[in-house]
């Protein structure tokens, strides 16, 4: 199905997944995967993004609440939380093996009996039991290699994370996957839900941004990835609406309308993993500049900070801010888009945003 749009609408469209501020639960479930990143700048990546959608919310509820919550800790394509009826989407698994259990072929074996006989495993009291060396991590840091099998056997669904300690994972025995592995859903029903749960989490976005989506997700089955490319064409072709503007095909989920709405109002400051912003074609081509990501880009290539926050006035894109706590205090720089004016208007949406987010990290002043 194609519809006519102009990119104002789509702008205001995107900004729609805020949806309204509700409850921690019901927000988990509307969206169904929220991206985790461990930086605090001024808060964790997960918890920038619920502030945004939960109404009262502070950083670390996630974390605090996980225990009562529906949610696991789970890959979509990057690492996050889930509902459990997301979960079942991913599961089983069987993905090749990683370089730890290469390096240390019995590890696995010798964790899950660890993992067997409690109701809770820490990575500490696995490495005091068996020692084993150290490893590099995806991030080119060091890790211990008890703690690489822990997170193998958890993507291979045969451990959950229960809750963390001081931002530790603690992992437990997972029976609900297990349950999974003795009765999978479908292979079509899987792939079907994950290009539908992404077309409606990030979308309206660009058809080829939902491609490479959908090429990143394929559960760590790599036989399945054909079958998902022909699930992905098929629901291009039927069960996603779209629209070409200037030049770009747009798709997102049908279920959920694009339709011309009232543009929204105030100012919003986002987390770099919101769904807002995460596909930088779409950021560039709907707001006319380019965001950039730079907490992993060297200090002197760096053109807009450590972890650049976009700024949104309406449903535009007009700059972006760099927040820190200094003493008790929030301190924030802002950089703007070529034409930007930092307006009365901009400057109180701005002042009201500060204030939101001195709540959301506890600081009173």
């Amino acid at each position: 199905m194609t519809v006519s749009l102009s990119p104002a609408a789509l702008r205001a469209a995107a900004y729609a997944t805020f949806g309204t501020r509700g409850p921690l639960q019901a927000a988990l479930d509307r969206m169904g995967f929220v991206q985790a990143d461990p930086i605090r700048a001024p808060a964790r990546a997960q918890d920038l993004t619920l502030m945004q959608r939960v109404r009262g919310y502070r950083a670390g509820d996630l974390e605090r609440l996980y225990p009562q919550l529906d949610a696991e800790e789970d890959v979509l394509p990057n690492y996050g939380f889930v509902p459990r009826r997301v979960q079942a989407l991913l599961h089983p698994r069987e993905p090749d093996p990683t370089r730890v259990e290469r390096a240390h072929p019995e590890l696995l074996n010798e964790v899950r009996g660890l993992l067997a006989g409690r109701t809770e495993l820490h990575p500490r009291d696995v490495a005091a039991v068996l020692g084993q060396g150290r490893v590099v991590n995806a991030w080119g840091g060091q890790s211990s290699a008890t703690t690489r099998a822990l997170e193998a056997l958890h993507y291979r669904g045969e451990a959950r994370v229960l809750r963390r300690v001081g931002g530790i994972r603690v992992y437990g025995p997972a029976p609900h996957l297990q349950a999974l592995r003795d009765s999978p859903l479908s292979e079509h029903e899987r792939l079907c839900g994950a290009v539908g749960l992404l077309a409606e989490l990030y979308g309206p976005l660009p058809e080829a941004s939902l491609r490479y989506l959908v090429g990143l997700s394929h559960f760590g089955l790599p036989h399945l990835h054909r079958q998902l490319r022909a699930v992905f064409q098929e629901m291009v072709r039927g069960e996603l609406a779209g629209a070409v503007i200037g030049g770009v095909r747009y798709v997102w989920a049908a279920a959920s309308p694009v339709e011309p709405a009232r543009m929204p109002r105030g100012v919003r400051i986002v987390g770099p993993f919101d769904p807002l912003v995460w596909d930088r074609r779409r950021f560039a081509h709907l707001h006319g500049w380019t965001y950039r990501f730079e907490a992993y880009t060297p200090l002197v290539r760096r053109t807009m900070g450590y972890y650049a926050l976009p700024v949104f006035q309406a449903e535009r894109a007009v700059g972006w801010a760099n927040l820190k706590v200094q003493a008790g205090e929030l301190q924030a720089d802002f950089g703007w888009a070529p034409g930007v004016r930092l307006t009365p208007a901009l400057r109180r949406g701005l002042e009201s945003e500060l204030a939101r987010y001195r709540r959301f990290l506890g600081l009173h002043s």
